[in-house]
């Protein structure tokens, strides 16, 4: 292995330990509190180490969101595979709505805090987001499917899929941010409703 090899598997493996660190970090402490000082810390390096490979927080928390995307996507991909697009659909809220609830941190970085996404914010006011690309993009082709075979009520791909993501979205958020309390309603409960709720909705975008 030549100088130029070994130098870029030890960047790969620095960048590594700092995005271990974080994202562990993140989940035990949250946002506020996760620092590049105290990531820092964590790995025993100095600050001035993560600062070679990442120039803010920001940027740091936009390469976690790459990586909770990642594995929202092979949720997707584990358990969303019925043949029936209509099952599929079903398959994708409900698999969107249990990882939401069961990783409330996660997905606070993925689609909450605004503070990722500052790392795309460009001079001209123009943004460009990919992180989501792959997870959008496997419910589009779903929704076409299902289009395609006349069992979904809706015309557009783009208007389903926002209208889906917005119902599930709804749904992870309130309980993330403890609103659902307004229920009045058992934990159980609360699980119960939110099945019930997409069910209900699946049945009025179908033909």
């Amino acid at each position: 292995m030549g100088i130029a090899d070994r130098k870029e598997r030890e960047k790969l493996e620095m960048k590594r330990l700092i995005m271990e660190a974080s994202m562990r970090m993140f989940l035990e402490v949250g946002y506020e509190k996760t620092s590049i000082r105290n990531i820092a810390e964590k790995i025993e390096y100095s600050p001035a180490t993560i600062y070679l490979y990442y120039k803010d927080k920001d940027e740091l928390l936009y390469d976690l969101q790459t990586q909770a995307f990642e594995q929202l996507f092979e949720a997707f991909k584990e358990k969303a595979t019925s043949r029936s697009p209509l099952k599929r659909i079903e398959q994708i809220a409900k698999t969107y709505v249990q990882f939401g609830l069961e990783q409330p941190d996660l997905y606070d970085l993925m689609f909450i805090i605004r503070s990722p996404m500052k790392k795309l914010e460009r001079p001209d006011g123009s943004e460009a987001w990919d992180n989501g690309d792959n997870c959008f993009n496997f419910l589009l082709e779903v929704i076409q499917q299902g289009i395609d075979q006349k069992l979904l009520r809706f015309k557009d791909k783009s208007v389903a899929a926002l209208s889906m993501w917005s119902m599930v979205h709804g749904l992870v958020s309130l309980n993330v941010r403890c609103r659902l309390k307004v229920m009045n309603m058992e934990e159980d409960g609360i699980a119960g409703a939110i099945d019930a709720t997409i069910d209900e909705y699946l049945k009025m975008i179908k033909i």
